[in-house]
This record gives structure tokens, sequence and C-alpha cells, in this order.
């Protein structure tokens, strides 16, 4: 439990002071290179039958490196991403803005304003729960496949909440290690 509400080090503050100081055109040309990785990624569920499906969650990690480097530019990235993916597979581009994208920017926003390790986990969780509930009980669309009923029960929104923790905590993690990598280029 100590784990889970001991203090993240600065480092993302002060990544994100140090990226500041970066021209406006490098942050643009940035925020696009990783809206791009995203869309990509994002779209490789329709284009890849099987494969593409593994491959679709990773479209939250440039969103996500994104916005833990600058909120400005994790935006930016997300909303070009819903732009690439209405050209690319607009399938998908219902399911990016409430899932993928939507946890990308809840983790590095909830990374700019907490310093605990649960609390981001709990921001992200909340935002994929509501994401995924407004797909299935406020679109009826079938992102859990169609063997989840579309009409509201407490089991299925506790299983899916208990799902966005785990799951948020996963992405937690996997941020922490790509930035510690990806903060030597960008900086």
């Amino acid at each position: 439990m100590i784990y889970f509400l001991k203090l993240l080090s600065d480092d993302i503050r002060v990544a994100q002071v140090e990226f500041r100081k970066h021209s406006q055109v490098k942050r643009l040309a940035l925020g696009s290179l990783l809206a791009c990785i995203a869309a990509v990624l994002q779209a490789a569920g329709g284009f890849l039958p099987g494969i593409g499906y593994f491959v679709s969650p990773f479209a939250t990690l440039p969103i996500l490196i994104g916005a833990m480097f600058s909120l400005q530019m994790g935006v930016i990235s997300y909303f070009l991403t819903s732009l690439l993916l209405f050209i690319l597979s607009p399938s998908e581009l219902v399911i990016f803005p409430f899932t993928t994208g939507l946890l990308g920017i809840g983790i590095g926003v909830a990374f700019s304003f907490f310093k605990k390790r649960f609390s981001i986990i709990f921001i992200g969780s909340v935002l994929l729960t509501i994401g995924i509930i407004s797909l299935l009980y406020v679109f009826h669309f079938p992102v859990l496949g169609p063997s989840v009923s579309d009409s509201p029960s407490f089991m299925t929104v506790g299983g899916i909440f208990m799902f966005s923790l785990l799951y948020n905590w996963l992405w937690v993690e996997v941020a922490l290690f790509f930035f510690r990598k990806l903060k030597i280029f960008i900086i």
C-alpha cells in the first residue's frame, strides 16, 4: 500500500519547465509526430484484424507522453489524432476519444497535478470508466462486445471500474518507464 501512496519524483515538473523553453515550432512538430503515431496505432485495429486489436491500445502512449511534457501538446495531439482517424479509419473515431485518447489525456493531466501514484491511477480510472460507460449506455456502442448488456447494472459498472484501475496502474508504470527514456531526447 505504501507503494501507491509514495510521492513520485519531480522529474515530470522539471521536464515540463525545460520543455516550455523550446520554440513553439519544435513543440508543435513533436505534438504532430505523436498524433501521427497515435493515429496509426489506433487505426491498426481496422487495418490489421486480429493483431491490430493488440496494437491499437498502444495509441494511448503518444498522447500520454505528449500530455506529460505539456498539457497543451497533449490536447493538440488528442484532437489532431481524432482528425487523422476521421480520414484514416472513421470506425476507430468512435472509440479513440472516449477510451484510448481520454486515458492518455487523463493520466497526463493527473501527472501534472498530483504527486501520488494512487491519485494518478484513480483519476485515469474514473475518466476511462466514464468514457466506456458513455459509449455503452449513452451512444449504445458495444465497445465491450455484444455480451455486455446495454442496460446499466451495478455489476457491469463495478467491473469496468475495477478493470480501469488495473489498466491505469499498468499505463502509469509504462508511462514512467518511457518518460525516463524519452526525456533525454525531448529535452
